[in-house]
């Protein structure tokens, strides 16, 4: 792999820490995951029928709130979230018709109706489905091969780092701990949309943590407080379990509950009125967003996954890192980041840099061999990758 580069780094230790997560209900989530359902739908849809999943990028979602009237006890909606899947889809094949809009409507209903227990799939939302066909050149250069290889999509770039910091564990834990709850029946009032800002100052943690209340499940401001201070409650045993027990929890902090302002919701989420969403605008791959980190703005969700490198490169990377700490002792920590062009085979990156910092009496270039060798694994395993991103096995956001 001669466009392999190794580089130490002293230590990724700042005295200052900063990681957030935008919970499942969070519009630019939300967004995330329909584009990805959207594509995950496409794939199926095209290999049942053709035996390969056919040229697509449907990563361009938009949500557009809606108003509601939220009150204790219910709440209505009054204007319905708008949600438009735009990008490029693979439409006829030899005359036959591909009903690309029902696959868009269909999996967005799914997965609302799966993720979000109070919003209503079919009454809260309208989905306006805007994907055009593809072009002809990308068309063109998505079937060719080198042999067997696809060749890149696009000229982009994927980084990863492995292991997650304490604090980037602890944040991720905290919310798909929380939302991995039985939201039926283990308080119904807490709604998907949980977001989690962490801070790490030395050793001094916080974790400010927005949550949105559902209506139809409180009955009155002092059963609210007793929500919030349950879901704080539940986020700092979680913080001991991970060694922070003296961690600082703060819920809802804009409310100001003698004047009647709360963070109060009819359907568990900021997108019913109070916020917007768009792919990409949300947490990396990772399921994190980590500024202390390379990080890429890429917008994984919704690329196809055969040949679209903002979105294979992004996931190969992370496991590039990832299995370099695990495989090898000798390194405390990896960043991995891959570079690869338009029209090259995707297996033939241009540039992979490794960042590492070494354990105390070893030298990184002594270790290329086994760097190496592990990521050329990596590389030749993007068939099956390409079988996990498509049933979801991976996850995105």
């Amino acid at each position: 792999m001669d466009h392999l580069i190794i580089s130490e780094i002293s230590s990724v230790d700042r005295g200052v820490e900063v990681v957030e997560r935008k919970g499942l209900g969070h519009p630019d989530t939300i967004c995330d995951a329909l584009a990805e359902s959207f594509s995950r739908s496409l794939c199926r849809e095209y290999r049942q029928r053709f035996g390969e999943v056919l040229h697509h990028n449907v990563d361009k979602a938009l949500l557009l709130g809606g108003h509601t009237i939220p009150q204790f006890r219910g709440g209505e909606v009054v204007t319905p979230i708008n949600i438009y899947l735009a990008g490029r889809a693979t439409s006829e094949v030899d005359g036959k018709h591909i009903p690309t809009e029902d696959i868009a409507v269909e999996s967005t209903r799914s997965w609302l109706r799966t993720n979000m227990h109070a919003l209503d799939a079919e009454r809260h939302v309208r989905i306006k489905v805007l994907t055009r066909p593809v072009s002809q050149d990308l068309q063109a250069l998505f079937a060719r091969r080198a042999g067997n290889i696809p060749l890149c999509n696009d000229t982009s770039v994927g980084v990863g780092h492995a292991p997650l910091s304490r604090l980037e564990r602890l944040v991720l834990t905290v919310e798909k701990q929380i939302n991995g709850r039985d939201r039926l029946r283990e308080a119904p009032a807490w709604g998907e949309d949980i977001k989690i800002m962490g801070i790490r100052r030395d050793d001094e943690v916080r974790l400010t943590i927005a949550c949105a209340m559902i209506c139809g499940h409180l009955v009155d401001i002092d059963d609210y407080l007793h929500q919030k201070a349950k879901l704080r409650d539940s986020a700092r045993k979680i913080a001991a379990a991970h060694g922070f027990p003296e961690c600082r929890i703060d819920v809802n902090m804009a409310d100001q509950p003698a004047s009647g302002e709360i963070y109060l919701t009819v359907t568990g989420t900021s997108a019913e009125a109070g916020d917007d969403g768009e792919v990409g605008r949300g947490n990396r791959v990772n399921g994190l967003i980590t500024p202390c980190r390379p990080m890429t703005l890429e917008a994984a969700a919704g690329k196809n996954p055969i040949s679209h490198i903002g979105k294979v490169y992004n996931v190969l990377a992370r496991q590039v890192a990832e299995w370099v700490v695990a495989e090898i002792d000798d390194i405390a920590y990896a960043e991995c980041l891959i570079v690869g062009q338009i029209g090259a085979p995707i297996a033939s990156p241009t540039t992979v840099a490794m960042n590492v910092v070494m354990q105390d009496g070893r030298q990184a270039q002594e270790l290329r061999n086994r760097i190496e060798a592990i990521a050329a694994d990596r590389f030749a395993r993007i068939p099956a990758l390409v079988d996990d991103l498509v049933t979801g096995a991976i996850e995105l956001f």
